[in-house]
């Protein structure tokens, strides 16, 4: 039921958006340069590897010794504009179709982070994961990576399509505000180190 409601719903958005991220697309060449869509591998459905797509929102400025310089200082005003109204994860709807992502679900994060998990933590790669999710609506970047996780274990043991649906109506709000994009000072989410929990 939960994968009719994913095409259901991500068919017509894709038709609908189509003009949207055909001009996305121009403006990220322009501005931004080639490639056009930053492809990451990331973990699904237990773990098992899948491509994101994103369209890419900062630049490959490198130092003189050939090392990418910091995110604050690669991502454009233009690349913040695009995360600010989630314009570079349109693409993910191309991710839902082929069954990769769902549209709701813990969002997929680093396959480097597989094996700093705790058992409780690991419990987010029961689900397919998401383009928006409950830890997404309650904080988003804004929350800890403890409380994020906390967030995403709650939604797999209680996911119903009546909570999908409240977590797709809370994410079309939070994207109209922009709430959370941030993490204190920090352009984006500070890499997971681990965690003490059990």
């Amino acid at each position: 039921m939960k994968r009719f409601f994913d095409l259901l719903i991500s068919i017509p958005l894709l038709i609908l958006f189509s003009p949207i991220i055909g001009i996305v697309a121009v403006l990220v060449r322009v501005k931004l340069g080639s490639p056009i869509i930053f492809t990451q591998l990331r973990p699904g459905l237990h773990g098992k590897p899948i491509n994101i797509y994103k369209f890419r929102t900062m630049t490959d400025a490198r130092d003189n010794e050939g090392n990418l310089l910091p995110d604050s200082i690669r991502l454009t005003s233009f690349g913040e504009f695009l995360r600010k109204y989630s314009l570079d994860e349109l693409l993910q709807l191309v991710n839902v179709i082929k069954g990769d992502l769902s549209l709701v679900g813990p969002r997929p994060l680093l396959m480097d982070y597989l094996t700093l998990y705790t058992e409780e933590q690991a419990k987010r790669h029961q689900v397919r994961p998401g383009i928006t999710g409950w830890a997404q609506v309650n904080g988003r970047n804004a929350i800890s990576w403890e409380e994020k996780f906390r967030l995403d274990v709650w939604y797999v043991e209680n996911q119903s399509l009546l909570l999908d649906f409240k977590i797709l109506a809370l994410t079309f709000v939070k994207v109209i505000k922009s709430d959370g994009i941030s993490h204190g000072n920090h352009v984006t989410m500070e890499k997971f180190s681990g965690s003490n929990l059990s």
